[in-house]
């Protein structure tokens, strides 16, 4: 098939097609504009509810004390001196 007569063939088909009229998609704009700030708002309201529930029910729980384990070496220093991303040139 040519690209010739590919393009011949979509315009015979878009002639067929039933355009909305401006008011129609107006309307359908604004619907969809609508329904989705419902369901963002819905799913946006159960997501609250589950993540503060789910916080609380972790708050209730009770604390574990596990014992500081020691490191042959002291972390502090080592974060505080190790440097990310710096090559040294010889």
């Amino acid at each position: 098939m040519a690209l010739g007569q590919y393009i011949k063939d979509t315009r015979s088909e878009l002639n067929h097609v039933a355009w909305p009229t401006r008011v129609q998609t107006i309307i359908y704009t604004i619907l969809v504009i609508a329904i989705s700030l419902i369901v963002s708002l819905y799913l946006g309201f159960f997501d609250f509810l589950f993540t503060s529930g789910l916080g609380r029910v972790v708050e209730s729980l009770p604390q574990v004390q596990q014992p500081a384990q020691d490191l042959p070496f002291d972390i502090e220093s080592l974060i505080s001196t190790t440097t990310v991303g710096t090559t040294t040139e010889e």
